[in-house]
Order: structure tokens, then sequence, then C-alpha cells
């Protein structure tokens, strides 16, 4: 019985000597995961949406050696009235109006501040988009018709063998991905893991198979598909999205910090959700996009591409929302009204008609209650008519 005990007791302490330096091996890897499952907890949310460098691997997206491009700061407006309320439902942390290049409203809620990089979350779609239509233009990707396979071989055995770059670009690629973020098992928040582990984004892409559609014959917003344009850019250059959005996009518009994206293990940037800037360096690149591509007398992105990709050319159904290259387009929207938009109230509102630009960051966890989006966009449209 002693000997037992003994073997019993040596048995214990191997284990624990084994937990502890399986602890100590992986433990960025567990801190990460930790951080992905407390992400969007109420107490931790606003926090957590400044700091996302604390939680996932990073690489920087410089803003050149160029001189700050200073925003002009014109007659401070009064808000309309519901905003204050609207503020509060809805967490927002920031607000930055801006009518003709000039800030006419800005503010910072639930103690975040001017200097916080907030995660973009899906605007960063919209970035992807810009990249692509200068690629374009360059000749780098010769056509939107053409096969994602031309530019990424590797997707040849997956669902997305079949899809076209201007498919993915519409998300009609017909490619079955889950995209519930309440569902701890959903294709969305098994890619958040594979973030988190440090695993690879591309082999997670190739590992789709599924299809529930002809690609170009039915519109489901499938946040997969923007790592498919990413996967393109990369295959079709040679470089990856990080140092062309870098050099092509940012350093242009003269910001005032260094962004990051958050990226896999294989240092690919998480190109449908995950760039981090100021506010104010939002409203920089969505000043380039209202002025049609040009900012400071200098043309970034290609006019016709800003027109193309921000027209409703997506198969969606009709009387809804509907969608471009990357960037929504809302029900009832006249000619030069859209949005990029992210999960959890990231926004950028566009009225080109108006000149105005509305940038909003928040932490919104009743973001998919019924009607929030149009809500939402109604107050845009308020704030916008208001100047």
């Amino acid at each position: 019985m002693r000997t037992f005990g003994k073997w019993l007791g040596r048995t214990l302490l191997v284990l624990i000597v084994v937990i502890v330096a399986v602890g100590l091996w992986k433990r960025e890897e567990i801190t990460r995961l930790l951080a992905v499952n407390s992400l969007f907890k109420a107490e931790r949310i606003v926090g957590n949406f400044s700091n996302m460098d604390a939680a996932f691997l990073t690489a920087p997206v410089s803003k050149g050696d160029g001189p700050v491009r200073a925003l002009s700061v014109g007659d401070t407006m009064a808000l309309p009235d519901g905003t204050e309320e609207w503020i509060k439902d809805r967490a927002v942390t920031s607000l930055l109006v801006l009518k003709a290049d000039e800030i006419r409203y800005e503010n910072y809620f639930l103690d975040t501040g001017e200097d916080d990089r907030r995660i973009s979350w899906s605007m960063a779609k919209s970035y992807l988009s810009a990249l692509l239509g200068i690629l374009v233009q360059e000749g780098a990707i010769a056509s939107l018709d053409d096969p994602v396979v031309k530019y990424a071989p590797s997707l040849q055995d997956s669902a997305y063998a079949p899809a076209t770059v201007r498919n993915v670009l519409n998300m009609a690629s017909g490619v079955v991905f889950d995209e519930d973020y309440h569902d701890y098992d959903s294709d969305i928040n098994r890619m958040g893991r594979v973030v988190a582990l440090g695993g690879a984004l591309d082999d997670f892409t190739i590992s789709l198979k599924d299809s529930f559609a002809t690609p170009g014959e039915t519109w489901q917003y499938v946040s997969i598909d923007t790592h498919v344009i990413g996967m393109v850019i990369r295959g079709a250059t040679g470089k990856t999205v990080t140092e062309l959005l870098a050099e092509k996009i940012i350093a242009p518009l003269g910001l005032e910090q260094d962004g990051y994206y958050i990226t896999d293990g294989d240092g690919v940037a998480f190109v449908l959700g995950g760039l981090n800037f100021t506010t104010r360096d939002y409203a920089r690149f969505g000043l380039m996009i209202l002025n049609d591509g040009e900012y400071a007398g200098q043309e970034i992105v290609p006019a016709d591409w800003i027109a193309q990709s921000t027209a409703a050319t997506a198969p969606t159904e009709a009387g809804k929302i509907g969608y471009g290259y990357q960037w929504w387009i809302p029900v009832g929207a006249h000619e030069g009204e859209f949005i990029a938009r992210g999960v959890y109230g990231q926004y950028m509102y566009f009225d080109q008609s108006r000149d105005v630009l509305i940038v909003t960051t928040g932490a919104d966890r009743g973001f998919r209650q019924k009607g929030v989006n149009r809500q939402n966009i109604e107050m845009f449209r308020k704030i916008a008519q208001s100047l």
C-alpha cells in the first residue's frame, strides 16, 4: 500500500510537471484563445476593441515617412434630437462628422480617446476593395472575371474552384460558411480560433468543400470570401497585403499613427476584419473615398473603381440592402450614398451629394437585433441632413 502511495504521488507529480510544461510551451496560444473567448464580454468589450494587439498576433501597417495631413476643423454642429440617446443605446465609442473635408463634430465615449486604435472589423473589407481596384488598374489582375484559382491555385480542390474574382467581391461565391457570431461552433467562430491559436487561414479556406449555389447566382454574406480576395492579391503580386496597403493607400494619406493588422500564425493579414486605426485615421481613408479616390491633390484609387465598387451589383434580394464590391448600399440610397460596416457598430457612412462623411466606432453587443442597422443608417442620414 505504501509502495502504491509512493507510485501515485510520483505519477501525480509527473502529471503536474507535464501540465505546467505544456502550459508554458503553449502559453501564448492559450492566452490568445482565452482572450478570444472573452473578447465580447460586456465588462471587457470596450477595452478589448482598443487593444486587439494584446490578444492576437499582429503586423504593423506603416503610415510612412511623410508628414501628417492635418484635418481642418469647421464650426461645431449641433447634433440632431435623439443622437445622445442613440450614442448611449448603441454603445458608440467615437463619433466623427465631416462636411466639405472639415470636422464638424468629434467626440469619444465610454472612456475611449482620440489616440485609441480601434478594431475595424468588416470595415477592413472596403479597404481591401480599394487596394484591389488599384491592382486592376496597374494590370496585376487582368480581369474581375478571371477565376480565383488563376491567382490562388491552392484553391483548386476547394469550393472556390469555380468562383471568379467578381463573385467573391460581390459575396456571391455560393460557398457554405456559417456567419453566426452567437454559435460557438459556427464557421466564423472556428475561424477566429484558428487565428487565436496561430493556425493558417489559407489552410482553413482550402478546407471549405461545400457549396449551396452556383457562383454569381445568389448573394450571401460570407466573410471568408474576403480572405480569398487577399489570396488573389498575394498570388498576383508576390507581396503581402500589409505591405501593399501601406505603400499604395496608407502612406499617401498622411496618418497620425501606424495602424496594424491582426494576422494568423503565418503572418497573413486577417483582411476580412483585422485592421486597427484611430477614428481620425479611418476618416482620412474615408475622405479619399468620398472624393472619388483623390486626397490632397493625388489620385490614390481610380475614380471609376470607386463608382463601380460602390454600386449595388451583387445579386441581393429586391427591396433589401444592396452590396457592391465589399461596400454596402442602404435601402433607398440616393446616388453617392453607401457605407462600410463592421460588426458591433463600426461604420463609415458616405453621402457624396452632401459631401458628408460620418465615422463611428462602437461596442454594441446588440448589433444583430432586428432593425439596428436600419436605425443606425437613419441616424447617419439625419445627421447628414442637419448640416
